[in-house]
């Protein structure tokens, strides 16, 4: 993909085209990502990511505690077919090197027509609006592929997720089973 000139004279950085959809998009502070479904190519991308994620958003996204991410969860993580599990991955240039800077994902429920959903951006890419662009390509994607609503299981003190998923436009209730956790709902069709 060529790069393309802005009216302010910034080039953004040129990605390498990966085959099918994807976008470029900006952030609000410039700085340009690739936005694409995640691919089997991503596994080491993925570690990583995970690797790099302060301790606290860690737990934000597997409400535990991780210390590394293992083989058996690698799998399940990768483990996605665009249909009824979906993931969004952020790449950008960094030092260099193309990098995962944020993640969207849902799963599909057995004999449901719902799906739960994680956002996970990097904690030094937070708070310019990629987290928002990779849950709106999520719950489009849900969307196109028939599913009613779409949630979200979060520990109750993430502020930022409960930040996003209000600028989204989903309710927030407390989770009967366990009040260290809040659901987020969002009704799709």
């Amino acid at each position: 993909m060529a790069a393309t000139t802005t009216s302010h004279g910034y080039t953004p950085p040129s990605f390498p085209a990966p085959p099918g959809e994807h976008w470029i998009e900006a952030l609000d502070n410039a700085t340009h990502v690739l936005i694409r479904p995640l691919q089997p190519k991503d596994r080491q991308r993925e570690k990583a990511f995970i690797e790099r994620l302060s301790p606290q958003s860690r737990h934000f996204r597997f409400l535990c505690q991780l210390k590394e991410p293992g083989d058996a969860l690698l799998d399940q993580l990768m483990s996605v077919d665009q249909d009824r599990q979906a993931a969004f991955v952020a790449l950008a240039h960094v030092d260099g090197e193309l990098q995962e800077v944020g993640i969207s994902r849902y799963a599909a429920c057995t004999g449901k027509d719902e799906c739960e959903c994680a956002v996970t951006v990097l904690d030094s890419w937070q708070h310019h609006g990629l987290g928002r662009l990779l849950l709106k390509h999520l719950i489009d994607h849900a969307r196109a592929r028939g599913l009613r609503q779409m949630y979200s299981i979060d520990a109750a003190d993430n502020q930022a997720m409960r930040e996003l998923a209000k600028a989204m436009g989903f309710t927030t209730s407390s989770d009967p089973d366990d009040a260290s956790q809040v659901i987020h709902r969002l009704v799709l069709a």
